[in-house]
């Protein structure tokens, strides 16, 4: 079903509840697989079976299943809110620092960067969050907590934090970070000391959410960029389509091809074992099992994902 020819009363018709129960039962052999984020010590230590989901729609509806209310770390998903601000702060001037490409090789990958001059292909591999953030912090003072803010009322909870100890635990093994880091430096792409850029990345990287609170906040992207509780402009139409595309394109790491071609809708996704999707116009969905597979994805999400689209009819194409 492609969304720009769909009928409203076909997509009302939706029995997302039943939809997301069914998921759970034809998805629950595969949960176990895969491997947790081990080289992250904080993230070694959770739990391989859980598993859980939620979506929310525009009008105000909430279905979950499972563990969608258990926090964990959102890891690479923070991008996609630090990529608004970012948008917000400097508009179109971004893209002179990072590309909209993807990346084709791993999200931590040295050689690409080096190759092009210190021009990260994308803003979700770990080279282009280092720019986007750098971007963030020159935009304004309390860059920690001016993202916490924006989190907090996306998801409407007040409660959510940074985890201290993931923070830490990320910066005493993130070599390739920081190496990655000071190559963009070395290049004059960061404005920032390169400890700062770090700093706020590993925190970032360290927000707590549950699938619910995710999949409340990104429903300003499904909605051309407004909030649904109060109708206020988030960010712009246009700019929510490109995060959308880039989404589309970019936000599985280097296997955005295979989700574009299974699941057909715009996906980022984290090393902690979440992963959220859009549905433009109609509502948007969280996921979390820890089990990776060799890409970085969640193997039970990415599972979870392409069965709600067979399911629904629920596509971007």
């Amino acid at each position: 079903m492609n969304l720009c020819d769909s009928p409203p009363e076909t997509l009302a018709a939706q029995d997302f509840a039943a939809v997301l129960a069914r998921i759970q039962d034809d998805v629950r052999p595969l949960i176990g697989q895969g491997k947790v984020a081990d080289y992250i010590p904080m993230l070694a230590g959770v739990p391989i079976e859980r598993f859980g989901m939620a979506l929310t729609t525009l009008d105000g509806g909430l279905f979950q299943v499972g563990d969608a209310e258990q926090a964990f770390s959102i890891q690479s998903i923070s991008k996609v809110f630090t990529l608004t601000l970012a948008l917000e702060a400097i508009g179109g001037d971004l893209w002179r620092r990072v590309g909209r490409e993807p990346s084709g090789n791993p999200f931590n990958s040295l050689v690409q960067l080096e190759h092009e001059c210190g021009i990260p292909r994308n803003p979700f591999i770990n080279a282009g969050a280092h720019v986007v953030a750098d971007v963030v912090l020159s935009s304004g003072d309390r860059a920690r907590e001016r993202l916490l803010e924006f989190v907090r009322e996306r998801a409407d909870n007040p409660g959510i934090q940074m985890d201290p100890e993931v923070a830490q635990s990320e910066r005493e093994t993130g070599f390739r970070n920081a190496a990655l880091a000071h190559f963009l430096r070395s290049f004059v792409n960061l404005d920032n000391p390169v400890e700062a850029v770090l700093d706020f990345y590993y925190h970032q990287c360290a927000l707590r959410m549950s699938c619910v609170d995710l999949a409340r906040s990104l429903l300003y992207l499904a909605h051309n960029g407004r909030c649904i509780r109060r109708a206020d402009p988030v960010i712009s139409p246009e700019r929510a389509k490109r995060i959308n595309a880039l989404m589309l394109t970019c936000g599985t790491y280097d296997a955005a091809g295979d989700f574009a071609f299974h699941v057909g809708l715009p996906v980022k996704s984290g090393v902690g074992g979440g992963m959220v999707a859009v549905v433009p116009n109609v509502a948007a969905l969280a996921v979390w099992s820890p089990g990776l597979d060799d890409k970085g994805n969640s193997v039970v999400g990415s599972a979870a994902l392409s069965r709600f689209t067979e399911l629904t009819g629920l596509s971007v194409f």
